[in-house]
């Protein structure tokens, strides 16, 4: 039986991977509705629920993973983020807030400083914002989404445009898909007139697979886009 479970998870996280979302989350729930106890598949399957607006369905998973025995150590800050995300879409962001950090203070990683760190921008606090990305910039200052939200502080919280492109361009360097980072150049290069770069960066932005955090909606790329005439 146990071989037979482990079988059916490997068999739902393949099909995630080969992008058979619909497929996976519905083995994923007939997983859960069994009883079947495993972060390896509650995890990913939450961030499914979250992606698809079912914020109260995946904070329910998440509680129940936090019983799962195969919990280890990257699966717990993975397992805080993506609680952190379902607080803040379910409009609790003080709780967000203090779950990011509670996480930060146990479990301090890449993906904990890039989620709190925009969740900051997001709050609108400057000084923490900025403090806080300045940090997970020392943690790693390669780090594309940590470089842009260090742009996106600059940018949206502090009016400093100048100093953002610096971040932004950097980030860009590291990853050239990232969504926001793309939003925000794209509109750089318009106001600088170059409407051909700027609609190339809308283009591959769309094209990308968006997250519940992203700041660059597709309705915000496809808003700029109508900005730009040919």
């Amino acid at each position: 039986m146990k071989f037979f479970t482990g079988f059916r998870v490997r068999a739902a996280l393949i099909k995630q991977q080969k992008g058979d979302i619909e497929g996976a989350r519905r083995s994923y729930a007939e997983l859960y509705d069994n009883k079947v106890l495993l972060a390896s598949y509650l995890l990913p399957y939450s961030l499914l629920l979250i992606r698809a607006g079912e914020y109260e369905k995946a904070k329910q998973v998440l509680l129940d993973a936090q019983k799962a025995p195969d919990l280890n150590l990257e699966r717990k800050q993975q397992l805080y983020v993506n609680y952190g995300v379902a607080l803040w879409k379910l409009g609790d962001e003080e709780g967000a807030i203090r779950n990011l950090e509670a996480a930060h203070h146990k479990y301090p990683s890449g993906i904990v400083y890039q989620t709190l760190g925009y969740l900051y921008i997001e709050q609108g606090n400057k000084e923490k914002a900025l403090s806080y990305n300045e940090e997970a910039l020392e943690y790693d200052h390669e780090d594309p989404i940590v470089l842009d939200n260090m742009g996106q502080t600059f940018y949206r919280l502090l009016n400093d445009k100048e100093r953002a492109l610096e971040y932004f361009k950097k980030a860009h360097k590291i990853s050239s898909t990232k969504i926001d980072t793309l939003y925000f150049l794209a509109k750089y290069d318009i106001e600088n007139g170059n409407n051909k770069a700027a609609l190339e960066k809308i283009e591959i932005a769309l094209a990308g697979n968006f997250s519940p955090l992203n700041y660059a909606t597709e309705e915000k790329l496809n808003h700029l886009k109508a900005q730009i005439k040919e």
